[in-house]
């Protein structure tokens, strides 16, 4: 969902300055003596030889594009010294405590309060971390993502870490951080285990997750996957999930080709149950080598495994950017004062480019479904502001009005992606894409090689055509719209009215049902009339829709059973119990495809040969 933000991989030049040792960083991490929902943290940085530092939690955290400011879940900061004393500590900002005397300063302790607990709904862009970057501490679960309890020395990024982890000894425990060792206390009740990490940016990109797990260990290709998941009430399995996971990255491996991938990767997968504590932000955050997803446990295995396939592949799809191609913001990220890339078009766009396309290419989904994807993002991109220039948005995407635009990436950023695509087949009879691009790109540079932000463009450009320049400079660092149909008529194809492969619950952006607040119920709109499936069963406007498979609908868990419904799939049997004007009406079936007329993207009536062959080889070169 967000892009992969890489620290420096060079000393800065104080890095080794401040410490009279070159020992690792020790920090620890305590479950075994949670405080009131807070769990201790120590941090001993080895003997200083300077007066003043300062520490600092992340303020803004690799791929999230917002403000989180991890150090207001901070509680009871000490700061020791060398005779067992407490120091005196200045908190500087909401973040960042400094310490004078340094040179007496021993250890730093404190406790930390999860993110999960007191999220409001919204995700993205809110007062909280988004859920699948923040910290869980319940009794049968731990979330890892250590910015949210590790935090730094300004000049010491780059000096390694030792962590300790202390937990239950029959939790399950997944990391991709390396492990050094474990230790069981004497009376087994807990395990401490230590992990091992090259610099801060370690710490930060190896999330890990602790608890009642199901993990799943299996290969694709030479890629060990490991899939982790908690689900609360044990709805669902990694074992139930291991085919669909499988299935996609093998495909994704075969789409991407010859381009460098990761030796493991992890998912961690947490399932929220709904309840007033449990996380509301749904999607995931990519790692270098991992992702953690947050999804709703209520949803069937197929909606589920079909949600999995949309996240976890784009995040799978940042292996080729930001990790092998970013920009020096990102290789050497400053998480308190971060500047950003002009080029979110690339890291969000293009990766959710990919994680539709691929699926098309490797025969996962037909080209309706395809095309009603792009038809959608094109009508959601004109319901954010598609007049802005895409660079000036991401350049400045923490502050108004810019901020406001961000969701625009996946939907305007990856139709950029899709309008150079066309163009460069366009331009080399069907011969160059956009992944021949990103694979020229990250050859040039790779992950321990950042572009010049300003650069980069004109770089393109002369890997490319002069083409790709006038589409720059007037739609992406330019703020004019784009006119879609002036690409799809390259390969035969235009946006008409016409009859359309829709959705059960969703058609042309908006929802079929509405809710009445006094009595608690929800209903069919009139544009139940325009739902081929519904109108073929019966289904009226007004008509209270009851139950679903058995569940009951309200409005208290509408969002939770009509997401079910928004991906049920042709052919599976369901059973819809309606009530009008005081008489229930059954409804059960199989589903079919249902249609609807509106626009949609169809092959033009004088499409030619030549548009039909460079339309194969945009789809499936």
């Amino acid at each position: 969902m967000v892009g992969v933000l890489l620290a420096s991989c060079n000393p800065t030049k104080n890095a080794t300055n401040d410490l009279a040792t070159s020992l690792p960083i020790e920090t620890s991490i305590d479950f075994a003596n949670i405080n009131n929902d807070r769990a201790p943290v120590t941090i001993n940085p080895g003997r200083f030889t300077v007066k003043t530092v300062t520490y600092r939690l992340p303020r803004v955290i690799p791929g999230t594009y917002s403000v989180s400011d991890f150090g207001k879940y901070v509680d009871d900061f000490k700061a020791i010294d060398y005779k067992g004393n407490e120091m005196e500590v200045s908190k500087v900002d909401i973040n960042s405590w400094t310490i004078t005397n340094a040179k007496q300063l021993d250890k730093i302790t404190y406790l930390v309060n999860d993110t999960f607990d007191i999220e409001i709904i919204g995700g993205i862009g809110q007062d909280e971390p988004f859920s699948p970057g923040g910290t869980n501490i319940e009794p049968n679960n731990y979330v890892l993502n250590l910015h949210g309890f590790i935090g730094y020395f300004d000049s010491l990024k780059n000096n390694q870490y030792k962590l300790d982890v202390t937990a239950p000894a029959d939790f399950v425990r997944t990391s991709a951080l390396q492990k050094m060792s474990s230790k069981t206390s004497e009376d087994g009740k807990n395990i401490t285990a230590s992990y091992f990490a090259p610099r801060y940016f370690d710490i930060t990109d190896n999330p890990m997750m602790y608890g009642n797990l199901d993990v799943e260990e299996f290969h694709v290709g030479d890629i060990k996957i490991v899939l982790s998941v908690y689900s609360p009430n044990k709805v669902h399995t990694a074992a139930s999930l291991k085919e669909t996971i499988f299935k996609m990255m093998q495909a994704q491996k075969q789409f991407l080709g010859d381009i460098n991938a990761t030796p493991r990767y992890d998912i961690y997968l947490y399932l929220s149950d709904g309840k007033e504590e449990s996380p509301k932000g749904f999607g995931a955050l990519e790692h270098h080598t991992s992702t953690v997803v947050v999804l709703q446990e209520a949803m069937d295995e197929a909606a589920l495994a079909s949600s999995m396939i949309d996240v976890v592949s784009h995040e799978f799809f940042h292996i080729v950017t930001p990790l092998s191609v970013h920009s020096e913001d990102i290789h050497y990220f400053d998480y308190n004062n971060p500047t950003f890339s002009k080029h979110l078009w690339m890291y969000e766009g293009v990766t959710e480019y990919f994680a539709s396309l691929f699926q098309l290419n490797q025969g996962l989904v037909e080209e309706a479904e395809f095309f009603n994807k792009i038809m959608s993002k094109i009508e959601r991109s004109k319901s954010l502001n598609d007049a802005m220039s895409f660079t000036i948005m991401s350049e400045n995407v923490l502050k108004p009005p810019y901020k406001d635009q961000y969701l625009n990436v996946y939907q305007k950023g990856a139709l950029i992606g899709m309008c150079i695509d066309i163009l460069m087949r366009e331009e080399s009879n069907g011969n160059r894409g956009i992944l021949s691009l990103m694979k020229e790109l990250s050859n040039k540079y790779g992950k321990n090689k950042p572009f010049e932000d300003d650069k980069l463009i004109d770089e393109i450009v002369s890997m490319t055509y002069p083409s790709l320049a006038d589409f720059f400079n007037t739609h992406v660092i330019g703020d004019i719209p784009i006119n879609y149909n002036d690409f799809f008529a390259k390969v035969g194809l235009e946006i008409a009215e016409g009859e359309i492969e829709t959705n059960y619950i969703l058609m042309n952006g908006v929802p079929i049902v509405s809710g009445d607040g006094q009595k608690g119920t929800i209903f069919f709109t009139e544009a139940v009339l325009e739902n081929s499936f519904w109108a073929e069963q019966g289904a009226q406007p007004n008509d209270v829709i009851k139950t679903i498979d058995g569940t009951n609908v309200s409005i208290q868990n509408a969002n939770q059973v009509l997401q079910q419904v928004f991906h049920w799939k042709s052919g599976k049997d369901v059973e819809v119990i309606l009530e009008r004007d005081g008489e229930e009406i059954i409804i059960k079936t199989a589903t079919t495809k249902t249609y609807t007329t509106g626009k949609g993207i169809f092959e033009k009536a004088d499409t030619t040969d030549a548009q039909k062959a460079l339309r194969k080889a945009w789809l499936k070169g």
